[in-house]
């Protein structure tokens, strides 16, 4: 094993697969020259060259359109938009061309297509440059969305989601870049579609995703001072979901909450509480929490940052409403 960044892991993982597929390439913002917005991609320009690592201009519906037309001519683009908040002026060629090509053309043209870029909030960026899009893209068909939580399910998603003959949206975090994680030394990959119990427990079921799964960890550490045991459950994939994996846990704790960094209406969090009553309602104890953003813009201010996201205190509150400890 070894430890590198975030951002390194991504990088090894389109370095490997540019390597050993001639078909795949790399486009963006900033992607060539500058090495990357976040530095993902720095160095891949002087290894791969200016045909296989490209900088486009900051258009966005551009050259997502142009990554469509080479997936459906034998190439596999990987798209990195600088941040999804800007991917929103790409979302007609995402949603319309790409995630709907296959089932239009009656299963003649598959678009592998990797769309990446920073998601969710990143501090004191406002309102506009603070979403997260998990929820709005896993609600197409025709696309696999993929959020991973740490350097090692970084690296093996993305080289799964290259391989793949469909279009992922892979949705990264801006404050996890630096983050550090261990990862083997040789290739490996891991499966989309299939959630992972980061901590084993016994007494309430959190399923989270992304960054926001980092308020989990802290609050099970309090929570455990207490003598009250968390499971945590990483999605990694939105879409499709592992219902298998959380209902399997909810069967054994008897109790859920889910933690979602995005809003509350329509959230990936409404579609677990839906499925578990529907699949696992008589291994219900408590009714399921939801722990997400508050149902605003996002805010400028420190102190209305803290008061919008998910936080240690509301988590721990939910858990303990579940166990009606309040």
């Amino acid at each position: 094993m070894k430890t590198v960044q975030f951002r390194e892991a991504l990088r090894e993982a389109m370095s490997e697969e540019m390597r050993r597929d001639q078909s795949v390439f790399l486009m963006g913002e900033e992607v060539a020259e500058y090495n990357g917005a976040y530095k993902v991609s720095q160095g891949m320009l002087d290894e791969f060259g200016p045909k296989r690592v490209i900088d486009t201009p900051i258009a966005e519906l551009g050259f997502a359109g142009i990554a469509v037309g080479a997936s459906m001519n034998g190439l596999r683009p990987i798209v990195e938009f600088m941040t999804w908040n800007f991917a929103i002026l790409a979302a007609d060629q995402i949603i319309n061309s790409a995630a709907k090509m296959l089932q239009m053309s009656g299963g003649q043209y598959h678009c592998p297509i990797v769309f990446r870029g920073g998601n969710g909030t990143a501090g004191q960026l406002a309102a506009t440059h603070s979403q997260s899009f998990e929820a709005f893209y896993a609600h197409v068909p025709g696309l696999k969305v993929i959020t991973p939580s740490n350097p090692y399910d970084a690296k093996g998603l993305l080289k799964a989601a290259i391989r793949d003959n469909d279009p992922v949206v892979f949705l990264e975090s801006e404050k996890m870049y630096g983050d550090k994680g261990e990862i083997p030394e040789g290739e490996y990959i891991i499966p989309i579609g299939v959630a992972d119990v980061k901590r084993k427990g016994t007494d309430v079921t959190v399923v989270s995703f992304g960054k926001i799964l980092k308020v989990a960890y802290e609050a099970a550490e309090q929570l455990e001072k207490e003598g009250i045991s968390i499971e945590i459950i990483d999605l990694r994939t939105i879409r499709p979901i592992d219902y298998g994996a959380v209902v399997e846990s909810v069967k054994k704790t008897n109790r859920c909450v889910v933690l979602e960094e995005s809003w509350p209406l329509a959230s990936i969090s409404s579609e677990i509480a839906y499925h578990l009553q529907n699949y696992a309602f008589d291994y219900l104890d408590a009714p399921v929490k939801r722990v997400t953003q508050t149902d605003t813009p996002f805010a400028f201010s420190p102190t209305l940052i803290d008061e919008a996201l998910p936080n240690v205190k509301r988590l721990i509150d939910a858990v303990k409403s579940t166990l009606y400890r309040n």
